[in-house]
């Protein structure tokens, strides 16, 4: 059995990352302000649709790190595996239902879902990002360090081999 050879990922580009953060303070934004000012909603429906906003959003980025613990190799056992692919699809369950038994407009049950899905969508892009310049740290602070250590190194045999000998 082979085991996997990692890559290392490329740094994302600004503008993924910019897009990304955009696309999950849009959607998470527009989700928040359409339970903000919906008047036929009673407090408990609006506590209902931000949990489940919370638990989506949780349960994206737990699923997301889980994915890619497995494709580098990081040991991730089948049960919680398995529990953030449930938690996930739990919580479009649990939107799905509550909409539609929802007595809202069809334009604003799509509202929600739309701004549901794209905070979920940018939230696994988001943490794919914060993982992708994580891991790419190291190799970065190292090769500073490396640079800096040879600079180190080259200033003082320069200031070595200038002393006058006796």
């Amino acid at each position: 059995m082979q085991t996997p050879t990692i890559q290392r990922p490329q740094r994302p580009t600004g503008a993924f990352v910019g897009a990304s953060w955009a696309a999950l303070f849009v959607g998470a934004a527009a989700f928040l302000a359409g339970l903000w000012n919906a008047q036929t909603m009673q407090l408990n429906e609006k506590g209902y649709y931000f949990i489940v906003l919370m638990y989506g959003l949780f349960s994206a980025v737990s699923l997301q790190k889980t994915v890619r613990d497995r494709l580098e190799g990081i040991r991730v056992t089948g049960i919680y595996y398995g529990l953030c692919w449930l938690s996930l699809m739990l919580s479009v369950l649990l939107l799905a239902i509550g909409l539609w038994n929802a007595t809202l407009g069809s334009s604003e049950k799509g509202f929600y879902a739309m701004a549901f899905l794209l905070a979920l969508f940018a939230a696994v892009a988001v943490q794919k990002n914060v993982r992708d310049v994580a891991l790419l740290k190291p190799a970065e602070d190292e090769a500073d360090a490396a640079e800096a250590s040879w600079s180190r190194c080259t200033r003082a045999s320069a200031v070595w081999f200038r002393r006058p000998r006796a």
